[in-house]
């Protein structure tokens, strides 16, 4: 009796002690003296927080690399809207030089010498190409060049004037619109062919840069590697690897297939008589490194050449230019390109027509390349994380 007694009471007097307490507490909470309290309070503990003065403190340390991100990312973005020309000369000069670099290791199969000699070799060959394909064909294909757009203005109105006997109106604005905008999208290409010297210095600078990096390859991988992390440079010398193989496997196709189409069809043409066999056949050659638009608008010339003449030529034109497409599509392609690396083609055009809208011609050939280098990086680095989940595992 006497325990719980003395419990009792010692629970009654805690409570007791306990409830007076928390009441005032309550009422000084919703009192103004209790929150100009509260508000000193605030100011006393902020006044004590690091300052900008307090350099080597780690918050102010934490809070500098938050800004220095930010800036670096905002920045970086502005950097590559402003040097976006520059920017594509470069990876135009980084595609070139893989095709060298391709050239000099077949090369190497067959005559075992020095890398450097072999790499002479191939540039010296690629320029006495090109020095012999301007001299031969040059007069000739800057004059069908000049004939080129007239002739295709004179083409679309027969359209017009067809398609009117017919019931049907066109309409010849649109059409001569079309027609502009079909030479607008190979201007610049003609433009090689009729007037060089506009373009000669950015050719001769992306030419001497991508020599540079075709001589040793191995400096420039290692210095990009450099930027990552020790951990995982050997994961990045892998995939560099993998990119490299898969861009000349690429730009070997590429440039088999370029050959190829141009000089049948531009053989084709010039037998069965069609008018400015020549200029078809480098245009072609031309845009074949451009998968999907390059055959598209190569055609359409072919067929407006070929109509030109009569419906035989025009005939015949069309029989040229699919014979061409199939010879390219189901030996070429499989045999040497998809081997590498296999873009569904809905991706490429897709990227072709981004990269057109955003960058012109030359962000239109990149679109390819630059692809197969972000599939095959992407592939890889899902590859490596999947194998090192299941080692967890």
């Amino acid at each position: 009796m006497t325990g719980r007694a003395t419990g009792g009471g010692a629970s009654r007097k805690a409570s007791g002690a306990a409830g007076p307490a928390s009441r005032p507490r309550a009422r000084k909470a919703t009192s103004p003296l209790s929150k100009l309290a509260a508000r000193d309070q605030e100011a006393e503990a902020l006044a004590e927080r690091p300052g900008p003065a307090d350099a080597h403190s780690p918050e102010i340390w934490l809070e500098l690399r938050r800004a220095v991100t930010w800036v670096g990312v905002v920045g970086g973005a502005a950097l590559i809207v402003l040097l976006i020309e520059p920017i594509l000369f470069i990876l135009a000069s980084i595609v070139i030089a893989v095709m060298l670099d391709g050239g000099t290791r077949l090369l190497g199969r067959v005559l075992p010498i020095a890398r450097g000699y072999r790499l002479a070799i191939v540039t010296v060959a690629v320029f006495l190409f090109i020095a012999w394909t301007v001299f031969l064909t040059g007069t000739q294909v800057a004059q069908q060049a000049a004939q080129l757009p007239a002739l295709i203005e004179s083409q679309v109105a027969r359209m017009q004037t067809w398609a009117s006997s017919h019931g049907v109106d066109l309409g010849l604005n649109e059409l001569r619109e079309a027609g502009q905008q079909l030479l607008g999208s190979v201007g610049r290409v003609t433009a090689v062919l009729s007037s060089a010297a506009g373009i000669v210095s950015s050719l001769v600078m992306m030419l001497v840069l991508a020599i540079f990096l075709a001589v040793e390859p191995n400096i420039y991988s290692r210095g990009l590697a450099w930027f990552v992390p020790v951990a995982h440079r050997e994961e990045t010398h892998e995939i560099i690897d993998k990119v490299g193989y898969t861009l000349r496997r690429l730009m070997a196709g590429r440039l088999v297939g370029m050959m190829a189409t141009g000089g049948l069809t531009g053989f084709l043409l010039m037998m069965g008589g069609v008018p400015m066999a020549t200029l078809l056949g480098v245009l072609t050659f031309i845009l074949a490194f451009l998968p999907n638009i390059g055959a598209i608008i190569s055609g359409v010339l072919i067929m407006l050449v070929g109509f030109s003449v009569d419906v035989q030529h025009g005939l015949f034109a069309i029989g040229v230019y699919f014979t061409v497409q199939v010879v390219e599509s189901y030996l070429i392609t499989p045999t040497v390109a998809r081997k590498a690396v296999d873009m569904p083609p809905a991706l490429v055009l897709g990227a072709q027509i981004l990269f057109g809208a955003l960058f012109g011609i030359l962000g239109l050939a990149l679109a390819d390349p630059l692809l197969a280098m972000t599939k095959v990086t992407l592939e890889e680095r899902a590859k490596r994380r999947v194998a090192a989940n299941e080692r967890r595992g």
